[in-house]
C-alpha cells in the first residue's frame, strides 16, 4: 500500500473535522429554534485544498487558495477574518472574497504545514454568519536538498574469492511523499569490473572472484542521485575502501629445485649446515609451513622450521666422515601447517626439493681402536712386564704416523710406561694388588706432522691376585683362664683373615706349632669354618708358678702355593673360680710384669691417695689466707674509675669531668679563687658520716676538687679523677672517697673508725698502731 497517497485524504479529514463540529452545533441551534425539528444542513464553507510551495520568492504576495461562505451574496456585506499560525505575517486573507496569499518564503524542512482558522462576519451586525472553520495549509516540497551518505567513511574487509556484499545508504532531506525529490538512484562511478551496485538499495556486490595476491585493496566510488537521476537532480558520492583478507589458496613453493651445501667432517652434532626457503603467497598463519627430510639421510641430517622467518634449517644429526662418505643427497619436503580443504581439489599444498651436501675433508686427530681399554697383569710382576697394547691411526688419507704417551698426574709414582711408536704398555715397578687392585691411566695419541691433533683413550688395568700374604689372626685376642679351670673347658674362639683375594673363598687350617705339642695345658681344635677353639687339656694352674702362657698357633691357607704363619696367643692366669674379672686380671698382669705383688700394689695406691688429700688441704689453706678481711663488705660499694690520657685537650678536658650527669640533680659550677682544701678534707669526711652520698656537701666537695684540677697551672696536661659512689643509703661509714689521699696519715685522726662498727675494728686497730709507730 502506498501510504503517501493517503496523506492528502488525511489532511482533508482534519480540515473537515472542525467544520463538522461547528455544523453540528449550528444545526443544534437551528433545531432549538425550529421547535426541535431535525433537518439536514448544507455545508457553510466552500474551499479547496490549500498548498503553498516552498522556496518561492516574489515581490508581491502569492495566491495559494480561497475560502468562501455559501451565504456570501458577493454584495460586500460579509467580512472574512483569518487567524492562527502565521496569520497576518506569513499568510493574509482578502476580507472581501476570502482569497489567501503567502507573503514570505517557506521552508518545508523546517515547517511542513500551518494550522489556521477563518471566520465570516456580517459587516452590519458584526456577528458571525458562519461557524469558525479550521484548515491546514501544507507546504509543498521542491528539490532543494542534496543526498547525504550515512555512517561514512566506509571501509570493509572481506575474504578473497567470497560473494560477500557491502551496503551503503544515503538520505535526502526532501519530502519522500511528494514527487521525486527524495527518490535516490545509486550508481557506480569507480570499481568496474570487479564491483557492481544495486540502483535502488545501494548494495555493493563483487562482480567476480577477487585474488588478494593480485591486489589486496580497492577503492570503490558510489554516487547517490535524487529525482531518480533526472536532469537537474542533486547527487553525492561516497568512497568505500574494500580490503581483501587472505585465505589459504596457495601452496608453498621452494625457491630452488636443487640446493648445494657443505659441512666439515670436524663439525660437531647440531651444526647448522644450511637453510632452505619455500615461498607462500599467503600471509599470516596461512603461510605457516613445516619442513621435513625424506629418505635414509634423515639419520644423519635433520631439518627444523624457523617460525619467525619460515625457513628450513638443516642441522647435523650425526658426525660425518670424509673418508667414509663424501657426499649426501637428501630430499626436503615442505607442507602448509594449516590447509583449507576447499582448495585441495586444486592440488596438494606441499613441495619438494633436493639438497646436495658435500663433506669437507679436515685434518682429524688420531682415532683409537677403542675408547676404553681393559687390561690385566699379575701382581708382583717384574718391572718391564707387558701389560697390553693400544692402537690409534690417522683417519686422514695421508695416514700420518702417531706418537703415544701417558698422561702422568703423579710422576713420582709412575708405575707404567708406553712405547711412543707402537703403544705397548709395560710396568716400571712391581704392583701389589693389596695396595691398589685397579689402575686407571690416560693414553694420548698425537700426529707427528701436526702435534695439535691429539686424541685420548682410557686404559683400566686390573692387578690379578697371587697368594703372597699368609693368614693371620683376625684381631688381637685377650685370653684369660681361672686357676681352677677344668680340663676340656673352651676358653677362646679365634678366626683368621688373609689379604689375598680368593675367588672361591678362604679356607684356613689351625694347629699348634710343633714346639708347643709337648705343652699339655692347652689344645687347638679346628672347626673347619675358618675358626678354631682353644681348650684346656690339663687343669691345675697356679699364678705363683706361671702367670702367662704363650701358645703358638699355626694358620695355613689353601692358596697356590699355600702359605702359613705362626701367631702367638697369650693366655693370662687369673685368681678366680669360674668367672674372670678382666679388669682385675689385667692390672694383676701389669703389676706382675713390673715385679710387684698385689699387696705392694694396694700399698702403692694408698700412698698416692694420702698425698693427694694432703695437697688439696694445703691449697685450701692458702686460699683462705689470701681472702681479704673486707670481703664481707665488698658488695656494699663499687668503684668507678675514669682516667684520661690526652695530650693537651685544652677546654675539651673540662668536659670529661662533668660529673653532674651522674647525678639526678643539676649542679652548676661557679668559678672561685683557688684555695687550699687539704685542711678541710678531714672535716668533710666527718660530715659525710652524717649525710648520704647525694648531699650538697658531697657535691660541693667534688666540684671544688674539679675546679682545683681545672685551674691549677702546674698540673700535667692530663688528669686522673677517682670517684666513689655508694650502692644504697644509710651506711654508718658515710663516704669512703679517696680524694683526700694526698693528706699524710699523721695529719689525720682515725679514732672515728672505731665508731663504724665491728667490721671496721681490725682496720681501726691497724691505723691506730700505725699512728703510734709514726709518732
Amino acid at each position: 500500500m502506498n501510504f503517501s497517497a493517503l496523506l492528502p485524504l488525511t489532511v482533508m479529514l482534519v480540515q473537515l473535522w472542525p467544520y463538522s463540529l461547528s455544523t453540528q452545533n449550528h444545526s443544534a441551534q437551528n433545531t432549538d429554534l425550529s421547535f426541535m425539528v431535525v433537518r439536514r444542513v448544507k455545508r457553510g464553507w466552500l474551499w479547496e485544498p490549500l498548498f503553498a510551495t516552498e522556496e518561492q520568492i516574489s515581490l508581491s504576495p502569492i495566491y495559494i487558495g480561497q475560502l468562501k461562505s455559501d451565504l456570501d451574496k458577493q454584495d460586500g456585506n460579509l467580512k472574512y477574518v483569518l487567524t492562527g499560525e502565521g496569520a497576518g505575517s506569513i499568510f493574509v486573507m482578502d476580507e472581501y472574497d476570502g482569497k489567501i496569499y503567502v507573503k514570505q518564503k517557506l521552508d518545508r524542512e523546517k515547517k511542513p504545514f500551518y494550522s489556521l482558522r477563518a471566520k465570516a462576519i456580517n459587516r452590519s451586525t458584526h456577528l458571525p454568519v458562519e461557524p469558525e472553520s479550521e484548515f491546514i495549509i501544507k507546504v509543498r516540497d521542491v528539490n532543494d536538498h542534496e543526498p547525504q551518505f550515512l555512517d561514512g567513511p566506509y571501509e570493509a574487509t572481506v575474504p578473497e574469492m567470497s560473494p560477500e556484499v557491502i551496503q551503503v545508504t544515503a538520505t535526502d532531506g526532501d519530502d519522500p511523499s511528494y514527487g521525486n525529490s527524495a527518490r535516490l538512484l545509486y550508481s557506480l562511478i569507480q570499481g568496474q569490473p570487479y564491483f557492481s551496485v544495486e540502483p535502488k538499495t545501494g548494495v555493493i556486490r563483487m562482480a567476480a572472484q577477487m585474488d588478494r595476491e593480485t591486489k589486496d585493496q580497492y577503492l570503490v566510488i558510489i554516487q547517490a542521485k535524487d529525482m531518480v537521476g533526472q536532469p537537474g537532480a542533486f547527487s553525492a558520492t561516497a568512497t568505500v575502501t574494500i580490503n581483501l583478507s587472505d585465505i589459504n589458496d596457495n601452496p608453498p613453493k621452494f625457491q630452488q629445485r636443487l640446493y648445494h651445501m657443505s659441512v666439515s667432517e670436524e663439525a660437531p652434532v647440531g651444526t647448522v649446515v644450511g637453510k632452505v626457503f619455500a615461498e607462500d603467497n599467503d600471509i599470516g598463519e596461512n603461510a605457516a609451513m613445516n619442513y621435513s627430510i625424506e629418505g635414509d639421510s634423515s639419520h644423519v641430517f635433520d631439518i627444523i622450521t624457523d617460525n619467525e622467518t619460515q625457513e628450513g634449517i638443516i642441522l647435523l644429526k650425526k658426525t660425518v666422515d670424509y673418508e667414509s662418505k663424501r657426499r649426501y643427497s637428501i630430499q626436503a619436503k615442505v607442507v602448509n601447517k594449516y590447509i583449507d580443504e576447499r582448495f585441495l581439489k586444486e592440488g596438494p599444498f606441499e613441495d619438494k626439493t633436493i639438497i646436495k651436501i658435500n663433506v669437507e675433508d679436515a685434518d682429524e686427530p688420531p682415532v683409537f681402536t677403542s675408547e676404553n681399554y681393559v687390561m690385566e697383569i699379575v701382581e708382583g710382576a717384574m718391572s718391564g712386564s707387558l701389560v697390553g697394547v693400544v692402537t690409534a691411526r690417522d683417519p686422514d688419507n695421508d695416514d700420518s704416523p702417531v706418537r703415544y704417551s701417558i698422561v702422568q698426574s703423579m710422576p713420582l709414582k709412575r708405575l707404567f710406561s708406553i712405547s711412543e711408536q707402537n703403544g705397548t704398555i709395560i710396568t716400571t715397578k712391581p704392583l701389589d694388588r693389596e695396595i691398589a687392585p685397579w689402575h686407571n691411566i690416560t693414553v694420548t695419541a698425537t700426529e707427528t706432522r701436526n702435534p695439535e691433533k691429539i686424541s685420548e683413550a682410557n686404559v683400566y688395568i686390573q692387578v690379578l691376585d697371587i697368594n703372597d700374604n699368609a693368614p693371620e689372626f683376625a684381631k688381637y685376642y685377650e685370653t684369660f683362664v681361672c686357676e681352677n679351670a677344668v680340663s676340656g673347658q673352651l676358653i677362646k674362639t679365634i678366626s683368621a683373615v688373609d689379604q689375598d683375594d680368593s675367588a672361591e673363598g678362604h679356607h684356613f687350617n689351625f694347629s699348634l706349632a710343633p714346639e708347643a705339642t709337648n705343652n699339655s695345658h692347652f689344645t687347638v681344635k679346628d672347626n673347619q669354618d675358618n675358626t678354631a677353639g682353644i681348650f684346656i687339656s690339663k687343669s691345675g694352674f697356679r699364678r705363683q708358678e706361671q702367670f702367662f702362657f704363650y701358645l703358638p698357633i699355626v694358620i695355613e691357607d689353601k692358596g697356590t702355593p699355600p702359605l702359613t704363619s705362626t701367631n702367638t696367643l697369650t693366655v693370662t692366669v687369673c685368681d678366680c673360680d669360674t668367672e674372670v674379672n678382666t679388669f682385675y686380671c689385667r692390672y694383676g698382669a701389669f703389676m706382675y710384669s713390673l715385679g710387684l705383688s698385689t699387696e705392694a700394689l694396694v700399698a702403692f695406691l694408698a700412698c698416692i691417695l694420702i698425698l693427694l688429700v694432703f695437697f688439696l688441704a694445703i691449697v685450701t689453706i692458702k686460699q683462705q689466707k689470701k681472702k681479704s678481711p673486707f670481703s664481707e663488705k665488698m658488695e656494699e660499694f663499687r668503684e668507678n674509675i675514669v682516667s684520661y690520657d690526652d695530650e693537651g685537650g685544652g677546654e675539651e678536658d673540662t668536659e670529661a669531668f662533668d660529673i653532674s650527669a651522674l647525678r639526678t640533680r643539676t649542679l652548676m659550677r661557679t668559678h672561685k679563687p683557688r684555695r687550699k682544701v687539704t685542711s678541710e678534707i678531714h672535716s668533710l669526711y666527718r660530715q659525710s658520716l652524717q649525710v648520704g652520698p647525694d648531699s650538697a656537701i658531697f657535691r660541693q666537695f667534688i666540684s671544688e676538687k674539679l675546679e682545683e684540677a681545672n685551674t691549677d697551672p702546674t698540673v700535667p696536661p692530663y688528669d686522673s679523677l677517682q670517684t666513689y659512689a655508694f650502692e644504697g643509703t644509710g651506711s654508718l661509714a658515710g663516704s669512703l672517697s679517696s680524694l683526700g689521699s694526698n693528706m699524710s696519715d699523721a695529719d689525720q685522726s682515725y679514732d672515728y673508725l672505731a665508731d663504724w662498727g665491728p667490721h671496721f675494728k681490725q682496720l681501726a686497730g691497724m691505723y691506730t698502731s700505725h699512728r703510734s709507730v709514726g709518732d
